[in-house]
């Protein structure tokens, strides 16, 4: 965490979309994703088609917060109306710090729009889970007999 809050804006709303991307979401970073952020992005920050075919598309939005600041309920209630103004369904709010339980309240209570929040411990989890901005080192695989495959098979 402490690498990503080094980072600028800018490359906290790459990282999100290559988050996104390596979940599963679109196809490739060209055809997939797209970084929306910075003045005038109407508080979305970035949009990842939903699947490969493009038939749904999930808005993101990025809050680069420093530990200790948390979320509230305007960021998510100023999310949820920038959601609505775009016409969209579905939105990811990211943040590297948390949200306060007011947030976690109103992103609840969200009616039709389907809300996802995602705090800074669960961003790094998902980073390493999914690869991103991680490499493996090394990888150690070490097999045995499977016993219980052999125990039906009949001596000649």
């Amino acid at each position: 965490m402490a690498r990503v809050l080094e980072g600028n804006p800018t490359f906290f709303e790459k990282l999100i979309v290559d988050l996104l991307l390596a979940m599963g979401y679109g196809g490739s970073r060209s055809d997939a994703g797209e970084q929306l952020g910075g003045t005038g992005d109407g508080g979305v920050d970035g949009v990842i088609r939903e699947d490969q075919l493009g038939l749904d598309r999930v808005y993101l939005q990025a809050k680069r917060y420093q530990p200790g600041n948390t979320v509230g309920s305007e960021a998510v209630q100023a999310f949820m109306g920038a959601l609505v103004s775009k016409g969209a369904q579905k939105g990811v709010l990211i943040t590297t710090s948390t949200f306060s339980k007011a947030a976690i309240q109103v992103a609840g209570q969200s009616g039709h729009l389907r809300l996802v929040l995602i705090n800074g411990d669960e961003l790094t989890k998902l980073m390493v889970r999914f690869g991103v901005g991680v490499r493996v080192t090394r990888t150690v695989e070490i097999k045995r007999i499977d016993l219980d495959y052999f125990e039906d098979a009949e001596p000649e």
